[in-house]
């Protein structure tokens, strides 16, 4: 008989147990707010449309470009955004359009210049942009072999001399 108590008492402790851990789990999830889903703007407006940029003074350096765009529900329809055009670059590409570039090729001894190609690798701001593009740049010192000097032959006929002896 006092098995069947304790067996009892075991499982009526197990029993709040687990109906003590129900009841703060439950309660925990009922302080959790559920978050209203995100409202998706519909937006008339279209894409923004970038000028290039244009260098505040000089060919490089600090400048700004212009933004453009349409909807009836835009608020905002035209905005100045600073910009940079890297002064090493050349101007002939644009600052908005990256190329990678191959090695340099030999040099041309007619036109004494050594060329590259580069590929398209981004054009920002929907630049129109070459696929492709080649450049050129001087070689450089050329330089010209040294003619080799005649071998001396002082050392040849110390050997000869050795060998008769």
């Amino acid at each position: 008989m006092q098995k069947q108590q304790d067996r009892c008492q075991i499982f009526t402790a197990v029993l709040f147990t687990f109906i003590f851990l129900l009841a703060v789990v439950s309660t925990t999830e009922a302080g959790k707010k559920e978050k209203p889903e995100k409202k998706v703007k519909k937006s008339d407006c279209g894409e923004w449309q970038w000028s290039v940029c244009v260098p505040t003074s000089g060919d490089c350096g600090l400048g700004t470009r212009e933004g453009t765009r349409s909807g009836a529900d835009c608020k905002q329809t035209m905005k100045t955004q600073r910009c940079k055009i890297p002064c090493n670059w050349k101007k002939q590409f644009g600052a908005e359009c990256k190329y990678q570039f191959q090695a340099w090729g030999e040099c041309d001894l007619n036109t004494a210049l050594k060329t590259r190609t580069g590929n398209l690798k981004r054009a920002l701001h929907n630049a129109d942009c070459q696929k492709t593009v080649t450049i050129s740049k001087p070689c450089g010192k050329l330089t010209k072999p040294k003619p080799q000097e005649p071998k001396k032959k002082k050392k040849e006929g110390k050997k000869q001399e050795k060998t008769m002896e």
